[in-house]
């Protein structure tokens, strides 16, 4: 049994797959002062849930773009299960080859998100995460990832709209009745939230000319529920899809030295 960690700048989403499916998925907000108890306590609470102890798990994988939190979900990982979790890379086995300039500096949700993106479709894609950034990843119909375009999440454009301006409000972020909004409300939607499909959009399609394929684009993270609906340009949304990549990506190293170490051994 395999638990996934995918740890981000807003939230930490984790699940726990059997070998055949996912069992659960959970969110919870990112927390950067935890101690490693406390997220030992969290991981249990949930995980009771399906009735699996931390010691029931033979493998746990972490991705993640927050380097305090890795280090202590990787110290309660080891202590509760006695088995080292995979800490995702560039470095480790993950099917891909890495056509960027320094791999290192790839964050390991991109990583996730590009070996299952490829593995769902075979052949050339585009992935577009919607977090606290939303990030663009093209992989090549030869498994080459190609690179990313990274822009700032549509939470954070709403935020700094509202931080930087005198009179306007933060809102609630939903689409518009229309595009031409007649109050400040609508005003505000329909240049964030419209605006944001225009961007994605334009992206996509600067990508594609790029590769010189029509790519189909899956879109994943957890606020792509608000953008999917308002674009046909996704030929697949799945707000798991991360999990899906650490889960293979796991076991592409189930046999090598850095995802078995058990602890004390």
């Amino acid at each position: 049994m395999l638990l996934a960690v995918n740890v981000g700048n807003t939230n930490i989403v984790f699940g726990l797959h059997d070998g055949e499916k996912w069992l659960r998925q959970w969110r919870v907000r990112t927390v950067r002062d935890k101690m490693p108890d406390e997220y030992g306590l969290l991981f249990r609470e949930y995980l009771r849930e399906t009735g699996v102890s931390l010691k029931d798990l033979e493998q746990a994988a972490i991705s993640s773009v927050v380097p305090p939190i890795t280090d202590r979900m990787e110290e309660m990982l080891s202590t509760q299960m006695g088995v080292a979790p995979l800490i995702i890379s560039a470095a480790v086995k993950t099917g891909l080859r890495f056509a960027i300039d320094n791999p290192a500096e790839l964050g390991a949700d991109l990583i996730a998100d590009g070996v299952a993106a490829y593995d769902r479709v075979r052949g050339a894609c585009i992935v577009v995460d919607f977090g606290t950034a939303t990030t663009f990843s093209a992989v090549a119909a030869d498994a080459t990832y190609l690179g990313v375009a990274i822009a700032p999440g549509i939470h954070m454009a709403m935020s700094a709209l509202a931080g930087g301006t005198a009179q306007l409000p933060q809102i609630r972020l939903s689409a518009p009745p229309k595009p031409i909004g007649t109050n400040t409300v609508h005003s505000i939607q329909s240049g964030i939230v419209l605006g944001y499909v225009g961007m994605v959009e334009s992206l996509i399609a600067r990508f594609r000319e790029q590769m010189g394929v029509p790519a189909p684009v899956l879109a994943t993270g957890g606020l792509v529920r608000l953008i999917s609906p308002l674009t046909s340009c996704f030929a697949v949304v799945d707000e798991w899809l991360t999990l899906d990549g650490i889960r293979l990506i796991a076991l592409r190293n189930k046999n090598s030295e850095s995802a078995n170490r058990r602890i004390g051994a």
